[in-house]
């Protein structure tokens, strides 16, 4: 079983050298991408890291001097990737530099950033401190999710958050039959069904009443999305598991991985949902700590009480 414990990484004074090539990727098309990304290049390059710009990232918010390399290029050339943007960038670029074992930083400049955790005003500090080895380390599970069509072609994709069953926009709910390793689970009439990982237990799956699982759990949920029997609920099963959604009756019916890759779907296609070989690896600072992310981002902390006077 794969190991999810938050790991301190201490180092030496050659620490650095682990991190010597480092790739930047931007939040594509932002505005005022370019000052960030900027400051965040000179930063390193003042350090003696060597940076490579993600290409999309380099014609979004030009920095001459620096080279460049596609994104399904950047692998083999960076020992570390530091994400400025949101979560979606920081997904997109997870899913693909997960098979070369790159470790990924976050700086968040979007509007929750459970995935990017470090603020730009500490930008300098942050970083500092994780690229000398002062960091924890996490491994998130990616899911590879296989659509096997009944005419017997199929297609493949990663997802870091979920992996989405859903009606169209102009059909109504479709009805799917569950298999968990091979053995039938349950049917299910419904708008649709999330299989999510733990990270994307606090995206998708939470809006449609998933439970919070901690990244350290290795499960993997299912949640219903507007399920028409109450008795249907969310389950969480081991992440070992291989999920086959059937879709037995349903028209405009689609398959969909973090938003990014999306499968239209016909009576009779088959979505098989398993543990990618490969997990993400996310770098966080010193002290970061889950819960007071969650009390952060969902205000669990808040009451009527305190949310009056901060109005007054």
């Amino acid at each position: 079983m794969r190991a999810y414990a938050l790991i301190p990484v201490m180092s030496d004074t050659k620490a650095p050298m682990a991190f010597r090539r480092v790739a930047i990727i931007g939040r594509y098309g932002s505005p005022g991408m370019a000052a960030p990304l900027s400051r965040l290049a000179k930063f390193l390059s003042a350090r003696g890291h060597q940076v490579v710009l993600e290409a999309e990232t380099a014609r979004s918010a030009p920095l001459p001097g620096y080279p460049t390399a596609a994104a399904d290029r950047l692998g083999p050339q960076a020992d570390v990737a530091i994400v400025v943007g949101g979560d979606g960038t920081m997904l997109s670029i997870g899913r693909q530099l997960a098979p070369f074992d790159v470790p990924l930083i976050g700086v968040n400049l979007g509007r929750l950033g459970f995935l990017t955790d470090i603020p730009i005003a500490k930008l300098e500090a942050s970083l500092g401190a994780m690229l000398d080895g002062r960091f924890l380390e996490e491994q998130r599970t990616l899911l590879d999710a296989e659509v096997v069509h009944e005419a017997g072609t199929s297609e493949r994709a990663l997802a870091l958050n979920e992996v989405v069953v859903s009606r169209g926009t102009m059909g109504g709910m479709i009805d799917l039959a569950v298999e968990i390793d091979g053995r039938f689970g349950y049917a299910l009439r419904a708008d649709g069904l999330i299989v999510a990982t733990p990270t994307g237990s606090t995206a998708y799956a939470l809006s449609a009443h998933g439970p919070i699982v901690h990244p350290q759990v290795p499960a993997l949920l299912l949640v219903p999305v507007a399920p028409h029997a109450l008795t249907n609920r969310p389950i969480v099963i081991g992440e070992t598991s291989t999920i086959t959604v059937t879709l037995l009756r349903g028209k405009d019916a689609s398959a969909h991985c973090d938003g990014h890759a999306h499968f239209p779907l016909h009576e009779g296609d088959r979505v098989a949902v398993r543990r990618a070989a490969h997990p993400a690896r996310l770098l966080h600072p010193e002290g970061h700590d889950y819960f007071a992310m969650l009390r952060e981002k969902l205000h669990w902390s808040e009451t009527p009480e305190s949310v009056q006077q901060a109005k007054n």
